[in-house]
């Protein structure tokens, strides 16, 4: 059956501009990290991608070495792009990353130009694309001078293979000097993707005063601590989880009683409210403006409809944020 987008699909969804630039994403975006890669179902994956289209999701976050195995993810999104969204491309933000292993030999990975600009040409035949909108070096890399990996982004805009360009886990020193490169390159830093939750705070330390100081946007990932800020943990640990299986992201051991006391105290917090403890955590990362957009990812359809819910209640009170705070002490 063709897929037609629901009409309704801009009625409800948030829009942010990112930093000062003319660009707007969704409040919440699809994450494409995990359940589309070549292990996954590819209707399952379909379903995904045109429901949160459906809800006015118009961003859709891939890397290079999403899986897995490297490279499926964008492989299955480009089969959707060819079967179901080609005609709504120009709706769409298509973003992808490069930093991290994809081949043999001593140009498979970091920040040189060479793996930068021939990864994004591979991502751009796994997709069917003739450019992305957003191109992210994935990760530092301590042995490239940054000014290489800087001008291989700002070549990259200009061959017209990308829109705009982010960086994805700097911290606060090294993104202030790649903010300064670019912009004396004429290529300004659009967005920058570092990981920030309840439970993760490092950017609060400097980097959200340097992005907004500098007109920089941000999209977070892992808003949900790998699950850890749902219902999910609350009466155990289920051996489908993430944390009872093999995840080297959220392991067992890090489900520590003290941190389960917090979770169960902010989920009293939420449940006051009227959310789940996933939708006050999203609504928490993004309040204040500071956060353009919510990386989220999903296995079904009802999470990304939970997940959405989170803009109907943005706002906070100064009690509960003081009775979260004192939580998260």
């Amino acid at each position: 059956m063709v897929y037609k987008a629901s009409s309704e699909r801009y009625a409800t969804m948030k829009y942010n501009r990112c930093g000062r630039s003319g660009l707007k994403l969704p409040a919440v975006s699809l994450g494409l990290w995990h359940n589309f890669g070549g292990i996954d179902t590819f209707e399952n994956g379909r379903n995904l991608v045109m429901h949160a289209f459906d809800l006015g999701i118009t961003h859709f976050d891939l890397a290079n070495n999403y899986g897995p195995p490297p490279g499926s993810a964008e492989e299955m999104f480009g089969r959707l792009m060819a079967s179901d969204m080609k005609p709504y491309r120009d709706e769409m933000v298509i973003s992808t990353k490069a930093g991290y292993y994809m081949w043999e030999g001593p140009y498979g990975e970091w920040g040189s130009r060479k793996y930068l600009v021939s990864s994004l040409d591979q991502s751009l035949r796994r997709m069917g694309l003739n450019y992305v909108d957003i191109f992210y070096h994935h990760r530092p890399d301590p042995e490239t001078p940054l000014e290489e990996t800087m001008a291989a982004l700002d070549h990259i805009v200009r061959s017209g293979k990308a829109l705009y360009v982010g960086i994805s886990n700097y911290r606060e020193p090294q993104a202030r000097e790649a903010i300064a490169i670019l912009k004396q390159l004429g290529t300004p830093l659009l967005i920058h993707q570092p990981r920030y939750s309840m439970f993760d705070r490092w950017i609060e330390d400097g980097l959200q005063d340097l992005l907004e100081e500098n007109g920089v946007g941000s999209i977070v990932f892992s808003p949900l601590e790998q699950g850890l800020l749902t219902n999910r943990y609350l009466e155990g640990i289920p051996k489908d989880s993430r944390a009872g299986g093999a995840s080297v992201f959220l392991s067992e051991s890090s489900i520590t009683p003290e941190k389960m006391d917090k979770v169960r105290r902010l989920n009293d917090i939420a449940a006051e409210r009227g959310q789940t403890l996933a939708q006050m955590a999203l609504a928490w990362v993004l309040r204040g403006g500071r956060v353009t957009s919510v990386l989220i990812g999903a296995s079904r359809v009802s999470q990304l409809d939970d997940n959405v819910a989170a803009l109907d209640r943005l706002d906070f009170t100064g009690d509960e944020l003081d009775r979260i705070e004192a939580v998260l002490k």
